[in-house]
């Protein structure tokens, strides 16, 4: 394994002017601290934005930082205020930002911000360019950098990158809203591992690229034509020993006393939060005001301390938020504040870190509530602080922590009710329920700490890239390519057997539009008039419509994977007499399926009934066809016929008839010089095992099969095929 170059949008460190130079302090938290393990074991360099734009230092101070980032392997990705108003605050900030969230009303969709996210995307990419080189792992982070891995693989091809999502992925009716949608898709599956914080986030990711991209998947790989790609769920954690320990510093319990004196004996529910409009500070406002009208026995018993940290403030959204929190505020505080007693301290500013420890310690509960959120490591981090054990979470079942963190009150943000019950359900709670509870959580957290988190993803991502090298060695190389064109050119006796859709012609709406093309015909002539040449069409198609296409031609065809076969210049004759008569009971489940699958048809073959759902919507008709299947199995049990998953299509044919055994005819008893068989699904496996090691079989398309090599499609199929007819005439 090479270096490992971490890139984020920012700097793990914070860059302050002194009148000596630069003084460089290191970031605290987040990523900085998820990623310090790696970084600090002095393999790796961190790429990204040092926090200070070309308008405000000179070419010498720019020289300087550069200095300075390299002693602490860093480079730095140098912006101007530009790209930062229209990449950082624009794009990224007012597009996916909101986008993401499920706030599509607040999402900006400026076509000169996109422009600058790429054009910001590509000055990264070019300082990555001059220090990455091949057998180097990239892992790069967060939605600022969506379009790097594509741009970074395109120039070198066998780095490893991996792309890391800190924030949600949404719905692909969400994403699908975005109007530079297949560019980011595009962009993300330049990585070879790709992480998301829950499973969730992973369904939406795979849905919104078979939707708009059409790349099928397996058990979390994606299959996207040369390449398999893996996603997985990895939830990030926090440094567990760090806020297990530090609550029981010197300084952190000065500052508890501090706390628990003002507040005296009353209850303390702590809410800490950036101030953002996912974080549903509002709502959890209005939820406090309406548990104080739903249980006045806690009038001058409980205190809110709301914290806020600033955000954004110079953006008008941002500003309408702090103003109706204010409101809020005060709202609640007018209606219930008595002499001695105010219901909500409300803190808008980012306190320290001693503070923010303490008041993780001597709070009751914890009120998490965000609308939407990633993960939100804050719920974290008071579980792991209470090495009592005591302290209630009630946390938002929208958070990505949500999915971990099952022992805590979960709850619906928009829902005030439910969140004011919460609160009261939270201050009840016994303490040995609140025990029980947090030592299962804190376990859980120690367990998969944030070094934890980084080490899964790097293993994977070696993990992924070794079994991509294994698989790596069926691909059609040139070695094998000079090979195969060497055999062939010494070989009297040559067969070829070629499926057809997928293979030779690339996939239509219908299959009565996938007509041969002047090209493919040209082609297909070449071959066959080459002496020693024995062509045979092996499709999935009736006859009838193979007759319409290649019947003039000097060729073999097979017909309905196997049912149905014509030597040339003879007449079509059935490998076995077939009983045809299940296709009554079995045509009206396949057409009540279509009903509900809008865009999915029925195929009538002689001999076989197909299920297309190439056109259909892909996540319903993939949920509509484990039922259909279910269904089917249950009524095929007694009868001879099975069911073949084919690309986009469910076909119900007689058992024992496949492609394998009809090339029998042609491959037993035979003695070939060349054999060379393409196909590109799973009809096509029962061919390649006849085959096993005698001669070429290619499978079109990156995914497990039992051919020896691969070719990416159609393109690269015809150009061999074009290239074979070349060599010989060359020769």
């Amino acid at each position: 394994m090479g270096k490992l170059i971490l890139v984020s949008n920012r700097l793990p460190m914070n860059l302050k002017k002194e009148p000596k130079g630069y003084e460089f302090t290191p970031s605290i938290g987040g990523l900085a601290t998820a990623l310090a393990h790696y970084h600090k074991e002095g393999k790796s360099i961190w790429v990204g934005w040092p926090g200070i734009t070309t308008q405000e230092c000179s070419k010498e101070d720019i020289k300087d930082i550069m200095k300075g980032l390299t002693e602490r392997r860093c480079r730095g990705v140098f912006l101007s205020s530009q790209d930062i108003e229209d990449y950082y605050e624009g794009f990224s900030n007012k597009t996916i930002w909101p986008l993401f969230h499920y706030f599509i009303n607040h999402a900006s969709m400026e076509e000169s911000d996109w422009i600058a996210y790429k054009r910001v995307n590509e000055k990264f990419a070019s300082e990555i360019l001059k220090v990455a080189k091949k057998g180097d792992t990239i892992w790069i982070h967060d939605y600022h950098l969506f379009l790097l891995p594509r741009m970074l693989r395109k120039k070198i091809p066998e780095l490893s990158i991996g792309f890391f999502l800190h924030i949600p992925f949404p719905s692909s009716e969400v994403f699908r809203t975005l109007p530079w949608r297949n560019e980011i898709l595009q962009g993300i599956m330049g990585a070879d591992l790709i992480g998301f914080h829950t499973y969730d986030y992973v369904l939406h990711f795979i849905s919104s690229v078979r939707r708009l991209l059409g790349y099928e998947n397996s058990l979390g790989y994606i299959h996207a034509g040369a390449r398999t790609v893996k996603v997985r769920a990895f939830p990030i954690s926090i440094d567990f020993d760090h806020y297990s320990k530090a609550p029981a510093s010197k300084e952190v319990l000065k500052e508890k006393q501090q706390i628990l004196k003002r507040v005296e004996n009353r209850k303390i529910i702590m809410s800490i939060d950036r101030m953002d409009y996912t974080k549903g500070i509002p709502q959890r406002i209005r939820a406090y005001g309406r548990f104080l009208e739903k249980y006045p026995e806690y009038h001058e018993k409980v205190t809110l301390i709301n914290v806020a940290s600033p955000s954004r403030i110079h953006v008008d959204t941002y500003q309408d938020l702090k103003l109706e929190v204010e409101q809020l505020v005060g709202e609640v505080n007018g209606k219930f504040t008595r002499l001695g007693w105010v219901p909500i301290w409300y803190i808008f500013q980012n306190i320290p870190e001693n503070q923010l420890l303490a008041l993780y310690s001597a709070s009751d509960v914890a009120l998490i509530t965000p609308l939407r959120d990633g993960m939100n490591l804050t719920a974290k981090e008071y579980i792991a602080s209470r090495s009592d054990h005591h302290g209630v979470l009630v946390l938002s079942e929208l958070a990505g922590a949500a999915k971990e963190l099952g022992e805590c009150l979960h709850v619906n943000p928009h829902n005030i009710e439910d969140i004011a019950d919460a609160i009261f359900q939270a201050l009840e709670m016994p303490g040995e329920k609140q025990v029980r509870s947090n030592r299962i959580m804190r376990e859980r957290i120690r367990k998969y700490d944030v070094d934890r988190w980084a080490s899964d993803f790097v293993s994977e991502l070696q993990r992924i890239k070794e079994i991509q090298t294994v698989k790596g060695y069926s691909k059609m190389d040139k070695t094998i390519t000079d090979k195969l064109l060497k055999d062939y050119v010494h070989g009297d006796r040559r067969l070829f057997l070629l499926d057809y859709d997928g293979t030779l012609i690339k996939f239509k709406g219908t299959p009565d539009e996938a007509v041969p093309d002047p090209e493919l015909r040209s082609v297909l002539r070449s071959l066959i008039e080459k002496k020693g040449n024995e062509l045979v069409i092996v499709s999935g198609r009736d006859k009838d419509t193979l007759e319409r296409w290649f019947g003039d031609m000097d060729l073999n065809i097979i017909a309905e994977h196997g049912v149905w076969f014509k030597p040339r210049k003879g007449k079509w004759s059935m490998i076995e007499q077939l009983e045809d008569s299940w296709k009554e009971k079995i045509r009206p489940v396949l057409e009540s399926y279509v009903i509900k699958t809008p865009g999915a048809f029925v195929e009538e073959k002689g001999h076989s009934l197909a299920w297309h759902y190439r056109k259909a919507d892909q996540n319903q008709a993939q949920a509509q066809i484990s039922e259909m299947k279910e269904t089917l199995h249950n009524m095929i049990s007694n009868l001879n016929v099975g069911i073949l998953n084919g690309n986009r299509v469910i076909e119900i044919k007689n058992i024992g008839v496949n492609k394998g055994r009809a090339v029998r005819k042609w491959t037993e008893g035979r003695d070939w010089d060349f054999i060379l068989a393409v196909g590109d699904d799973w009809t096509d496996e029962d061919m390649f095992e006849v085959l096993l090691e005698k001669g070429y079989s290619i499978r079109v398309g990156y995914t497990d099969s039992r051919a020896r090599f691969n070719l990416k499609n159609v393109d690269e199929v015809r150009d061999l095929i074009r290239r074979i007819v070349g060599v010989e005439d060359a020769g």
